[in-house]
């Protein structure tokens, strides 16, 4: 069958949109072609900085003929809408039309009958549709061809298509169309310097070889692999290791359509500098990469640049040209740097309160405070001093107003490190002003040290908790504030370090930020509450209340008391629950296990969830688990209906006298046992012991099944046996609801 070959030719498309455009072609020229009847055997699109380019094989030489029915109004219906169906069908009377039989009468059917269309018409007619619809992030139209305005948009100026279609073994034929005066053809050309001719093609593999043979590499895959590979070569050849950076090595690729790899060198003083600023400097300015020393494993005075031509001089200007520039940046760098050291973190904090964190929360010296004082909450539940929690609490985001951050902000935390190291800080605090935004996400690093956790955890909940405060959650679709990420790294930071931390403690005391402080009965509203409850620690009471009169903030006001706070966290903790849910499931949990277990609510203590789940998986694939899984659902699905037809629920202990059979005894007494057994092993949150007790469930269980009649004839007898399956529903509910959980 015949193949496409699709070329558009144009000025330098940016790096970052080549590869979507690539996709966005192959993905719109082969949904037209299956729309219309025509389905491939198999495309692959690619992209330079000058072309994408299409090739899709396998397409018929033509379309099927299509054949439908169209049903037509009664025998004896008007003239008029006779006519009408006579007309849609291009039938020439009601003699060529069929009849059929229907309860409701019977009606005319029209066989319409629509030939196929040769492919390469079909190819004409929607090509130039998906040039002028193609969807660029950003476009432009050009000056007038021909004397006529330009109407393409595109991202650069396009200057020619190529468009040819046949069999392998045949003369291809070009696709004959015409998009704002460039006609479709079979001419391109090769690379802009080395090789500017125009080229003649045929087809795909005609185009990329001689493509090759004018300096271009067309796949964008292969070039990576020589720049990596020559990157490599010439870094070990001079005793240097490369440091691999694969977005920068994805947007160079799309920079040069015939990649030769050269290396400069910059004087060793910029060396002074920290390291990530040194590579900050030359990745984001000239798209260069580092080299290290892979003895010390420190930079080296070396980078790598990718060039777009081969130099007759062997590229000495094009390396000239580039350590120019990057001598200035390091100097810039090295400038910044320095200057910052001039000034202390700490110095540097009143300026916070003249920038805004966001409009209903405050500005950023608000934000600090607030992480300040829940660090301190968190830091003795962690295992963290205080006193260096309070100190990185305060220090960490006072790198974000330094020269260096401004200039390169995605080193932000790790200049703070710097800075807090060169003034003299504990090595604790300094990691913390760089780990308190990590994890960053599920591939990101998770911090351990104590100080940096209980900063970082302040951080994500000061985020989530004043967010919800504002009612700005996120929804199905948008997630501006990122507080997903922040849910997923409190999830990473209490999971990975075995923390045993009471998020609602913490979340409620945060919330007290948002109070009104003009609300008089407030302060002894928190109090009472917040004592009644028998989650929260000795003393938390008063500590809330003088929180309250301390730092409440009158002018944005978000009226309501501890009720409405209450409300507030148990809404964001659900909102943890569905983050760990997701957590559990990517790292292949059974989601009918972590359901099971959400099911018994109250479900704060996230390490103790991942636990429950992991025996709970554990149990289920053993035969006592797999049986008492069975057996339990069978009751609970005896209950729901008898609880249906009776319209009331079997709660309540059953009464002993009752029981008539050996079974029923042996069952209420093994679940006596259980219950007391799981429940206490539970209390000691030893699960793999509290599933150990459920197995023993199991004998008793199958036994009563087997011998015993639930329905008795005897209405207390049911009522009371019943019962008794009640008491197995709710013994398993110790550690899981199992009729949540899938056989």
């Amino acid at each position: 069958m015949p193949d496409l070959l699709l070329e558009l030719f144009s000025e330098e498309i940016p790096a970052r949109m080549q590869a979507k455009a690539a996709d966005d072609l192959r993905r719109m020229v082969t949904d037209k072609l299956v729309a219309e009847g025509l389905v491939y055997e198999g495309a692959k699109a690619f992209a330079t900085p000058r072309r994408l380019a299409l090739t899709v094989h396998g397409i018929p030489a033509r379309q099927p003929d299509l054949k439908t029915e169209r049903r037509g109004p009664k025998i004896g219906a008007p003239d008029a809408a006779v006519q009408g169906f006579l007309k849609a069908t291009g039938l020439k009377s009601l003699d060529e039309a069929k009849i059929q039989r229907d309860p409701k009468g019977d009606f005319y059917i029209g066989l319409i009958e629509k030939p196929g269309r040769d492919a390469i018409e079909v190819l004409a007619e929607i090509l130039p549709v998906i040039i002028r619809t193609f969807p660029w992030p950003k476009s432009m139209r050009w000056g007038a061809r021909s004397g006529k305005p330009g109407s393409l948009n595109w991202v650069r100026p396009l200057h020619a298509i190529t468009a040819t279609f046949g069999l392998e073994t045949e003369e291809p034929d070009v696709v004959k169309f015409e998009v704002d005066g460039v006609a479709a053809g079979q001419t391109t050309y090769g690379h802009r310097f080395m090789a500017p001719d125009a080229i003649q093609v045929r087809r795909f593999e005609d185009y990329e070889a001689k493509l090759l043979a004018a300096k271009v590499v067309l796949d964008p895959e292969r070039r990576k692999d020589a720049i990596l590979t020559d990157a490599k070569q010439l870094a070990f050849a001079q005793g240097f290791e490369l440091v691999e950076d694969q977005p920068l090595l994805d947007e160079v690729a799309g920079l040069v359509e015939w990649p030769v790899v050269l290396m400069g060198s910059f004087e060793p003083d910029f060396l002074a500098t920290p390291a990530e600023v040194i590579r900050a400097t030359i990745r984001n300015n000239q798209k260069c990469f580092v080299v290290r020393d892979p003895k010390t494993g420190k930079l080296a005075n070396k980078f790598i640049l990718v060039a777009n031509i081969e130099a007759t001089d062997g590229g000495a200007t094009i390396i000239a040209g580039n350590e120019r520039v990057i001598r200035a940046r390091l100097s810039d760098a090295k400038f910044f740097y320095e200057t910052d050291l001039k000034t202390k973190l700490e110095d540097r904090l009143p300026k916070f309160e003249q920038i805004v964190f966001h409009e209903k929360l405050g500005t950023q010296a608000e934000r600090i405070e607030r992480i300040k004082h829940l660090a301190g909450l968190i830091a003795p539940r962690v295992g963290a001093d205080v006193v260096r929690v309070e100190r990185a609490a305060n220090l960490a985001k006072a790198d974000l107003l330094t020269e260096v951050v401004g200039e390169f902000p995605e080193v932000q935390g790790l200049m703070g490190k710097y800075y807090a190291l060169a003034q003299g800080e504990d090595a604790s605090v300094a990691a913390a002003c760089e780990e308190h935004y990590k994890p960053q996400g599920p591939g990101d690093r998770v911090p351990t040290d104590p100080v940096s956790v209980s900063v970082a955890l302040a951080d994500k909940l000061d985020t989530l908790i004043g967010f919800w405060a504002i009612n700005e959650k996120p929804t199905g679709s948008k997630d501006p504030y990122a507080l997903r990420r922040a849910a997923l790294g409190v999830i990473r930071l209490i999971v990975e370090n075995k923390l045993r931390l009471d998020l609602y403690v913490p979340a409620i005391f945060q919330s007290l930020f948002f109070a009104d402080r003009t609300i008089s009965a407030f302060e002894k509203d928190v109090a009472k509450k917040a004592a009644s409850l028998d989650f929260v620690e000795p003393g938390l009471a008063e500590k809330l209340a003088e929180r309250a009169r301390e730092i409440a903030r009158s002018d944005r006001v978000l009226e309501g008391g501890f009720d409405h706070y209450h409300a507030l966290i148990q809404d964001l903790l659900a909102f943890f629950a569905d983050r760990l849910k997701v957590q559990l499931r990517e790292q292949g949990a059974r989601h009918d296990l972590v359901d099971g277990v959400f099911a018994l609510g109250g479900q704060d203590d996230l390490l103790m969830i991942v636990r429950r789940v992991e025996a709970l998986g554990k149990f289920l694939e053993s035969d006592d688990g797999k049986n008492l899984l069975a057996g339990t659902k069978r009751a609970s699905n005896i209950l729901s209906i008898e609880e249906k037809k009776d319209k009331r629920t079997f709660d309540g202990a059953p009464d002993a006298a009752l029981y008539g059979l050996a079974e029923e005894k042996a069952l209420a007494k093994a679940i006596g046992e259980v219950k007391t057994e799981a429940s206490a092993a539970v209390a000691k949150e030893d699960f793999a012991a509290a599933m150990s007790a459920m197995a023993k469930l199991r004998p008793p269980v199958d036994a009563f099944f087997d011998k015993v009649r639930v329905n008795d004839d005897d209405a207390k007898v049911r009522e009371n046996r019943l019962k008794l399956l009640n008491e197995i529903r709710s013994a398993t509910r110790a550690v899981a609801d199992f009729s949540k959980i899938q056989d």
